[in-house]
């Protein structure tokens, strides 16, 4: 950003421009107050570097005019420098990792697959927002607390797989408590969960009710993901002697219970049943939960009259110094 602190001052350019455009004017009509007979076709013939430095005198002269305005109008070059400050929205992603996410539904990835895709779109959208992981099987962990540092989130994401066969329960509610404990002592404008999974509860010390009520207690928002249906979903699975197939498996996807917690806790609930439906919840849940962002802009400001100054002193220096002894005229 550049700009002149003294602006008014740049008024005076075409008094300077008129006084430059004077002494040349001076200059052509000749001012010596001696006159020789016959020099004027003697110095018609004469070539001197000299004699053109001499005419250039007048718009030396002017230059250094032209500099002093620009340098007394305190010329000025700026960085601008933004701060946001904002308690924006914190958010807590509830992934499901238990068995059934392993279904192959959702082609060509499985559903856990395409929703670490849809995630991952998510937070990259959300800059200004502190965003935490949590995963469940039949035991509920946290994978990356609330963080402003989206590129660990996004490794930390990427790590998440199936929970052990051995955990491969669906505990809802336990997952669901993991991230309102999360976000208790949270003071963003806006407290969210963002649950997802493909099953119903059968696991945990927690129901889903009580988790909901206590996000409701809180006064955390949740959005429930259901994905799939009810039915049978392809599942690649391997026999005693490691050969894969594929076949087909039932799951049971409980849509009541999602609906429930998200009217619990003033959220919604979406199903979806491909990947680009999962894109378009995760965009719609990033409408809904938009950061609210108070700026601040500030300017610091170089001063670079020196650029202007020094150049015209020492273009003064120079033109006084000729004039007063290569090219001193008669008087």
């Amino acid at each position: 950003m550049f700009r002149f602190a003294s602006g008014w001052v740049l008024a005076l350019l075409p008094a300077a421009i008129a006084v430059a455009y004077w002494m040349g004017r001076r200059r052509n009509r000749g001012d010596a107050r001696v006159s020789l007979p016959q020099t004027g076709a003697l110095l018609s013939k004469m070539s001197s570097p000299w004699v053109a430095l001499e005419g250039l005198l007048p718009w030396l002269r002017g230059l250094i005019l032209l500099l002093l305005v620009l340098g007394i109008a305190r010329p000025q070059s700026g960085s601008r420098i933004e701060t946001t400050s904002t308690l924006g929205v914190d958010i807590v992603i509830v992934q499901d990792t238990s068995e059934s996410m392993r279904g192959e539904d959702f082609a060509p990835d499985n559903r856990l697959a395409a929703a670490k895709k849809s995630i991952r779109s998510f937070i990259e959208e959300r800059d200004n927002d502190r965003i935490g992981l949590v995963a469940f099987g039949s035991l509920a962990t946290t994978r990356c607390p609330l963080t402003l540092d989206h590129e660990m989130l996004q490794q930390m994401l990427d790590e998440v797989d199936f929970s052990p066969r051995e955990e491969g329960g669906t505990a809802i509610g336990m997952g669901l408590a993991t991230a309102v404990n999360r976000l208790r002592d949270s003071n963003a404008r806006s407290r969210v969960v963002v649950l997802l999974t493909d099953g119903a509860n059968n696991e945990g010390q927690i129901g889903p009710e009580a988790a909901a009520e206590a996000a409701k207690a809180l006064g955390v928002r949740v959005y429930t993901i259901g994905v799939g249906s009810t039915g049978q979903v392809p599942l690649t699975v391997q026999d005693r002697r490691g050969r894969r197939y594929v076949q087909m498996q039932y799951f049971e996807l409980d849509e009541e219970l999602l609906q429930s917690i998200a009217d619990t806790t003033g959220g919604e609930y979406f199903n979806v049943r491909d990947s680009g439906a999962m894109e378009a919840v995760f965009e719609t849940i990033d409408e809904l939960e938009k950061t609210e962002i108070e700026s601040r802009e500030r300017v610091l400001y170089r001063e670079l009259f020196a650029w202007m100054l020094f150049p015209a002193v020492g273009l003064l220096f120079l033109e006084r110094t000729l004039v007063g002894t290569r090219l001193r005229r008669i008087p």
